[in-house]
């Protein structure tokens, strides 16, 4: 379509499809927006019950150390090195734990922007390095505006 067709000057074409492309953008940007706080809601909320979980072991912890303590001397070991065997274990525990962590937290570093976001600016592009004009001028030598029912005209 060109400019003749609508009744509107080049100015005004060029000024609407600034503002669709800025509210396009603008769009992307409040996409990835959700997504971003999607995320950080999920991951407060496993931080919490992860929190809660820590201080739940915390408070058991004492108890079954010295029950396992304990337990160790009754099978004939001294009580002293009863309670070494059970540090020694916790701290061995405490190593692999940490070791899981780590790979965790590589893995989340190593994950991408918010990806559906990046695929609809992605094809937003394709779309946009694609586009022709209309030839429907060139085909009427851009003396008659053909007539188009159903279609409906954007108001910008």
């Amino acid at each position: 379509m060109s400019a003749a067709d609508d009744g509107r000057s080049l100015g005004q074409l060029v000024a609407a499809a600034t503002a669709e492309m800025s509210a396009l953008v603008h769009d992307e940007i409040a996409l990835a927006k959700v997504e971003l706080r999607q995320d950080v809601k999920r991951g407060v909320m496993g931080s919490g019950a992860a929190l809660v979980a820590g201080v739940l072991l915390l408070f058991a912890l004492p108890v079954l150390s010295f029950a396992a303590a304990f337990g160790i001397h009754n099978l004939g070991l001294g009580l002293a090195w009863s309670f070494l065997i059970v540090g020694g274990a916790f701290i061995a525990l405490a190593l692999i734990l940490l070791l899981l962590a780590l790979v965790k937290f590589k893995r989340v570093a190593k994950s991408k922007s918010p990806q559906k976001s990046v695929a609809s600016a992605k094809q937003s592009a394709s779309v946009l390095s694609h586009a022709k004009p209309h030839p429907r001028a060139a085909e009427n030598g851009g003396k008659e505006r053909p007539q188009v029912q159903g279609v409906t005209r954007s108001s910008v």
